[in-house]
């Protein structure tokens, strides 16, 4: 196949089934396909006209919406390859769902929040309640604004095969998950979250589709290319990827304008070969943008090389507002878990590790990586820290744990609560992975309710990815992992959100230090130019983070190890002149489940509690705080 780029044309088509006053026009791109119809249940086919690109159209003017259709090929019936819903699920008839019969109950939502004053909470519709529906979902957002995220990550919802799944196998990308709810259920969802002051972006994979169900080979093979580790991935730069790519950029405007989500994170984008001038994350993110301006969105992404050239300086700049930094949460779980194994290995968790990204973003930034025997990471010195997001755990990263058993419950929970205070007041964009505020019991694991043969082979390729960790190599711990298709390994995820003397800790702790990062004058400037960063490590266990604002300064100081009386041969902690510091938050605070306050700073060596986190305010002598 040539590489020859194809850029966006004008005037190219809606597509799908698209409601208008005079009817609902159908558009489906089928280069593979010489002639194609439109059946309507109970209706006699509908021949539709071919148009330049391997378009065809047609418009019916009595078509009601909730009304069923098929696509006959010469293959036979098939579903709309930009289906807004497949109520009996994939292999079933697509649904004409009108964007416009929703009413809107919150008009005055401006859009996500800036990019530097976000706090954001990942979750999937189908765990995060024991009903796993958009509805029962939308009771529990009084819970999440009150705890003080600004921005909700939803896990992939694309229509996928299978009564359960983490949604990274969607084959119709414009179709919401039929066992979630409805259409009126997700726009319900994401305007009860405006209300309550939320934003709600969405998890798209543009990198492949699901095993089971895809149906756009068979309307042209040129919807993909080259093979990712997941299966095929879509032509972003061969002969005939102009329509491809305006797929792609139609369904990043289905979902910011139909559906008002305030912005997308963009899943495994080093997977996304594409050799064009312009690279798809940065037509897509500018089309993003331009569809819905000037409501702010905020873009995200993962890229497991760490590739910062996709995330955009400053706000007139192309690209992702972030990226997601894998480096900061393998330190963390070192430094929590003692585990340097697999892709953990080049990690160890000391205080210079979090002291470097605090000041450089990213750990690895063009040196050696030995796990992948090659450099990992790229330049991140330049950019804003609010152009990375860090985490103590993400739905991937607790299944890779292997039993998907939640960090808080198998680390030093002092320790824990000191990360988490680095987490939520370190000068990068914290996320939280869903019931994490709560220290809840439930695992997540992976699950995909996939059937033979396609379910043994996702089991064996779930224990070989797993393999890489010698702790999971056994065969006693091999029988302990989870199946994948396994519905009571899946049903064991769903969050009851009862109420433990853990949670309630655990939830206050988190709580304060959102609030204090959204209420204090330096640390809610985070992000920006305004705040200068500066950081150290005195000791293997110490890590320092200054933060100066003009005249004022905030002091985080994160102790990883055991109780020390701590030298102060660091110039960080000099208060400027005529001032002292004073203390504002520390985690070892009893109503968050630890031991007490029991350290005075003043004059002399200052005595440390172990694993513990404290913050400090700059004041002048006749100024005070109460903790």
């Amino acid at each position: 196949m040539s590489r020859r780029p194809e850029s966006a044309r004008p005037g190219q088509p809606r597509l799908g089934a698209v409601p208008g006053a005079d009817g609902v026009v159908f558009t489906v791109w089928a280069p593979a396909q010489r002639e194609l119809a439109l059946v309507i249940d109970g209706r006699p086919d509908i021949r539709m006209t071919p148009e330049p690109e391997g378009y065809f159209t047609t418009r019916v003017s009595d078509v009601r919406e909730e009304d069923r259709y098929w696509f006959r090929l010469a293959q036979g019936l098939r579903p709309d390859p930009v289906s807004r819903f497949q109520p009996d699920g994939p292999f079933g008839p697509s649904m004409v769902v009108d964007p416009h019969a929703y009413r809107w109950r919150t008009r005055n939502w401006t859009g996500a929040a800036p990019r530097h004053r976000q706090v954001i909470y990942e979750l999937h519709i189908g765990t995060f309640t024991m009903d796993g529906t958009w509805t029962s979902a939308r009771e529990r957002l009084p819970h999440l604004a009150s705890l003080g995220v600004t921005t909700l990550e939803v896990m992939p919802i694309a229509e996928f095969d299978g009564r359960f799944g983490w949604g990274y196998d969607g084959v119709f990308l414009f179709a919401p998950y039929h066992g979630y709810g409805t259409p009126a259920d997700v726009r319900g969802f994401v305007d009860a979250a405006h209300a309550a002051g939320l934003g709600v972006i969405l998890d798209v994979v543009y990198n492949h589709l699901g095993p089971s169900g895809n149906v756009l080979h068979e309307f042209s093979p040129s919807y993909f290319a080259d093979e990712t580790e997941w299966g095929q991935g879509f032509n972003l730069d061969g002969e005939c990827s102009g329509p491809v790519r305006h797929f792609m950029r139609e369904n990043v405007r289905h979902w910011l304008e139909e559906y008002r989500f305030d912005g997308l994170r963009f899943d495994a984008t080093q997977a996304l070969i594409d050799r064009s001038p312009i690279h798809i994350v940065h037509e897509l993110t500018d089309h993003g943008r331009a569809s819905v301006a000037p409501r702010r969105i905020y873009l995200t992404a993962e890229n497991e090389r760490q590739d910062a050239s996709l995330v955009r300086q400053s706000d007139t700049d192309s690209g992702v507002d972030s990226l997601w930094n894998e480096d900061w949460h393998h330190s963390a779980v070192v430094a929590l878990t003692g585990r340097r194994e697999a892709y953990l290995s080049d990690y160890q968790g000391t205080a210079q590790e979090f002291a470097s990204m605090a000041r450089s973003n990213l750990l690895y930034q063009g040196q050696w990586y030995s796990w992948q025997k090659q450099p990992r990471g790229s330049d991140s010195r330049h950019h804003p820290h609010a152009a990375f997001v860090c985490f103590l755990e993400n739905h991937d990263q607790v299944a890779n744990i292997g039993t998907g058993r939640r960090l808080h419950h198998g680390v030093d929970r002092g320790k824990w609560r000191a990360l988490s205070t680095l987490l939520v007041l370190g000068p990068s964009a914290p996320l939280l992975f869903q019931g994490q505020e709560e220290a809840v019991e439930q695992p997540f694991t992976y699950f995909a309710d996939h059937q033979p043969p396609l379910s043994d082979l996702v089991q064996r390729g779930r224990v070989e990815f797993l393999s890489q960790f010698p702790s999971l190599s056994s065969q006693e711990v091999r029988e302990r992992l989870p199946v994948p298709s396994d519905e009571e390994a899946f049903k064991a995820c769903r969050i009851d959100w009862r109420t433990t003397t853990a949670g309630q800790e655990a939830r206050e702790l988190y709580t304060d230090l959102i609030a204090l990062r959204h209420a204090d004058p330096v640390l809610s400037r985070l992000g920006t130019r305004e705040v200068t960063v500066d950081s150290s490590a005195p000791t293997a266990d110490l890590v320092l983070v200054r933060y100066t604002a003009g005249e004022d300064a905030r002091l985080l100081l994160i102790n990883l190890g055991a109780l020390t009386c701590c030298a102060m041969n660091d110039p960080l902690f000099a208060p400027d002149q005529h001032h002292r510091w004073e203390l504002v938050f520390c985690c070892e605070q009893l109503k968050y489940g630890g031991d007490g306050v029991h350290t005075s700073f003043t004059e002399g060596r200052w005595r440390l509690q172990a694993h513990c986190a404290w913050l400090f305010r700059s004041t002048r002598p006749d100024e005070s705080v109460d903790l």
